[in-house]
């Protein structure tokens, strides 16, 4: 019992964190660089699949139900913001992450389960993205584009977020002694 009560205060903590990290941010294009991804990783590295995604479902599903907790707000307009899909790809891309990472990873495995994080983050908004895109354009925006505009301009700095988590997580894991 003693566990999960520890988890679950652990989940609430990186949904507000990933709530903070919504407002640190950097404008660039269409959206704005800022720390979710961070807080996401995070989570599903210390946390491990199933209470990093429900760190980030509880963070989601505080912004739908109205909190201004999203960059720009919150509330069930957001599902027609081009980057909703990016904060729903955040509840897969923690689960993702705390299952490659296992037990006790090393850095190298961290790295390589934020990469796979990442990916499935893109995986499901970009395709969100497109969507509302053409639903506001009313005509088709291309690959190129989308992959430009949605992806390619944010790699730099989530390659960062990878390396500060590559470095913090195995730190914060002994502190906490590893929980996922």
């Amino acid at each position: 019992m003693r566990s999960e009560v520890r988890y679950l205060v652990l989940a609430g903590l990186f949904a507000a964190l990933t709530a903070v990290g919504a407002f640190l941010r950097f404008p660039l294009g269409t959206m704005s660089v800022t720390l979710q991804f961070f807080f996401t990783a995070m989570a599903g590295v210390l946390l491990g699949p199933k209470w990093g995604a429900a760190s980030q479902g509880v963070y989601v599903a505080l912004g739908l139900v109205g909190l201004p907790v999203f960059t720009m707000g919150g509330g069930p307009s957001y599902l027609l913001q081009p980057s909703m899909g990016f904060l729903l790809g955040l509840i897969p891309a923690a689960w993702v992450i705390g299952r490659l990472c296992g037990k006790d990873p090393g850095r190298l495995r961290i790295a390589a389960a934020c990469a796979a994080g990442l990916g499935m983050l893109y995986l499901v908004g970009l395709p969100y993205m497109g969507a509302v895109l053409r639903l506001y354009l009313h005509r088709e925006i291309g690959l190129e584009a989308l992959l430009w505009t949605g992806m390619a301009v944010y790699l730099p700095g989530d390659a960062l977020k990878i390396a500060v988590t590559v470095l913090l997580a195995p730190v914060l894991s002994r502190r906490l002694g590893r929980m996922g």
